[in-house]
């Protein structure tokens, strides 16, 4: 990917990690208690390759929050009854109340991505969802909400040596799938599918943050400031 950040380690010892983490998990928890009093709806969407960190980066941001204010959506294929309306449908019923925090473990870019490579849209579908999701998201910043998307890079290379660590540890065994496998074998179809996506819908309403997902500790730190600094235009810096 083109625009990664994190380019190496940041912390040298996990003592070091640790202390960050919370320092900033605390800034982030009295951050969501803001928005709550000013009823801003927030929409955290997570993208990324297979095995480069959305499930622990998304673990960290909700460790110390209220856990009455916001909603994680794991988001899985659509089932037979969601394939009879538009795509977008299932989503509009999850997306948060004001002042909540909803955040998406994959989202409606799967029309563009999973949906375009395997083939589950047509061409003129999934091309024509670049501007669906663009006045989609248009539409809901006007309206108030926040909304930040993370995509979490990792190299071909790296992942592969993740699949390896999950196969051979039983305790994360399970989070390795066939289908891992196969999407592999697609990674440059899904690279391209990747590069016009953030292409097309990088907008100044909602921008993407392509965080490098090579050192676990470094990327979910780096998304956790990355809130705190947009929250912050929204509701201000809070006094220490």
């Amino acid at each position: 990917m083109k625009n990664s950040v994190n380019k190496k380690p940041r912390f040298e010892t996990k003592k070091q990690y640790n202390k960050t983490l919370k320092k900033k998990q605390l800034k982030l928890l009295r951050l969501q208690r803001a928005l709550y009093e000013r009823k801003v709806p927030v929409i955290l969407i997570f993208e990324g390759w297979d095995a480069a960190g959305k499930g622990g980066a998304i673990k960290r941001v909700t460790d110390r929050l209220d856990p009455r204010g916001y909603n994680v959506h794991p988001i899985a294929a659509p089932d037979d009854h969601e394939l009879r309306y538009h795509y977008l449908r299932r989503f509009w019923k999850l997306l948060p109340k004001k002042g909540e925090i909803g955040i998406f473990d994959r989202s409606w870019y799967g029309r563009v991505l999973v949906e375009r490579v395997e083939g589950f849209a047509t061409q003129e579908e999934w091309t024509r969802g670049y501007d669906e999701i663009n006045h989609t998201e248009h539409m809901l910043v006007a309206n108030g909400h926040i909304i930040m998307k993370f995509f979490i890079d990792i190299s071909k290379e790296e992942q592969l040596l993740r699949f390896e660590e999950r196969r051979a540890d039983p305790f994360k065994r399970w989070k390795l799938t066939d289908e891992d496998w196969r999407n592999r074998q697609k990674w440059d179809q899904y690279e391209e599918a990747i590069e016009e996506m953030i292409d097309k819908t990088d907008t100044e309403f909602a921008n993407w943050h392509v965080i490098d997902g090579h050192d676990k500790k470094t990327a979910r730190i780096t998304v956790i400031e990355t809130l705190i600094t947009e929250f912050e235009k929204r509701v201000g810096k809070l006094e220490q």
